[in-house]
């Protein structure tokens, strides 16, 4: 055999060789995904809200579809807020602004509708003060609400921010609090300051504001015990962890109300009941990806006039985050 048909062998069977490797390399990798028409896909705070923005969307797509804008079209969109949460005076009172402009049809009515619900929520302070330092932050709410995570989570946000945290557990009564609250707090890069299982909560929010003061933190987030709101003495010993960091630090920049968005207009009557207690500034209102009630958000507000600051739509370390009324009602109203 000659040099040149060696040669040409040779050229064959590594083309063979490529050729082979190629094929084998392309079977091997995944087939894109198939891409959803325009306008399908869902993202950011509407799908986050796919549950409320289900419930609404059931009932308003036919509804406002219509040209005909009878008192039957307006009894029914009024219905439909009002079983989204929105609650009745806020229901009542949009419908009503939406009305009188006198739209010419369905959709007009529906970006009508969008103005007067926001209009119900501007014009509110939304900013987490963090005046002090250590800045003072008290975090309160009945058990189950996600009251923990939620302060872990503010303290992640804090963090992005470029500002430390100490978080005092001062729920010394639920076995699995501080935990739960290490464990949370790992996954943010924060520290925190706890006591024995059963001690006094205000010692404990005192030690976490006296270390936050002694490591130069920038803020202290207090966890507190998921008080029944029916139980004066618990309500009572909260009021005592509050005139502590009182006076430690003169002010607390903020108190948070850590509301279940699942349990709707129930929500209401706790927040009340804390707000006399500990002068609530801001609502956390979380699981309103978890609820067909999203719509509770605007009702809180205007019954108790305190401004809804963060809201949770899910588990992750970012699902909680500031609330902007304007996103938050085209996520639910939007087509």
């Amino acid at each position: 055999m000659n040099a040149t048909v060696l040669m040409l062998l040779v050229v064959v069977v590594v083309a063979l060789v490529a050729i082979t490797v190629f094929f084998v390399l392309r079977s091997r990798e995944k087939p894109a995904a198939p891409q959803q028409p325009a306008g399908v896909r869902e993202t950011g705070l509407r799908l986050q809200l796919a549950r409320t923005r289900t419930a609404i969307g059931g009932r308003l797509g036919t509804l406002l579809r219509s040209d005909t804008l009878d008192d039957r079209f307006w009894d029914e969109l009024e219905e439909t807020l009002i079983a989204a949460d929105v609650g009745v005076a806020t229901s009542a009172s949009s419908v009503n602004a939406v009305r009188r402009q006198k739209p010419n049809d369905g959709e007009e009515a529906r970006r009508m509708l969008e103005g007067a619900l926001i209009d119900q929520m501007s014009g509110r302070d939304r900013t987490l003060h963090l005046e002090g330092s250590p800045a003072v932050v008290l975090v309160v709410g009945v058990n189950g609400t996600g009251k923990t995570t939620s302060i872990a989570k503010i303290a992640g946000l804090l963090g992005e921010g470029g500002r430390t945290s100490v978080l005092g557990a001062a729920d010394t009564f639920r076995a699995a609090a501080d935990e739960q609250l290490r464990t949370w707090a790992g996954r943010v890069g924060v520290d925190v300051v706890s006591g024995a299982p059963g001690s006094d909560p205000a010692s404990v929010a005192y030690d976490a504001y006296q270390t936050a003061v002694s490591s130069g933190a920038d803020v202290v987030l207090v966890d507190t015990a998921g008080r029944l709101h029916s139980k004066s003495n618990l309500m009572d010993e909260l009021g005592k962890v509050a005139r502590v960091l009182r006076r430690e630090a003169g002010e607390i920049g903020e108190v948070l109300l850590v509301l279940d968005g699942t349990t709707g207009q129930n929500g209401i009557g706790q927040a009340r009941s804390f707000a006399d207690v500990v002068g609530v500034t801001g609502i956390v209102l979380t699981k309103l990806d978890g609820t067909a009630k999203g719509g509770v958000a605007i009702a809180v507000e205007q019954e108790l006039d305190i401004p809804v600051k963060f809201i949770g739509v899910g588990e992750g370390v970012h699902d909680l985050v500031p609330f902007d009324p304007q996103a938050f009602v085209e996520a639910l109203l939007e087509p």
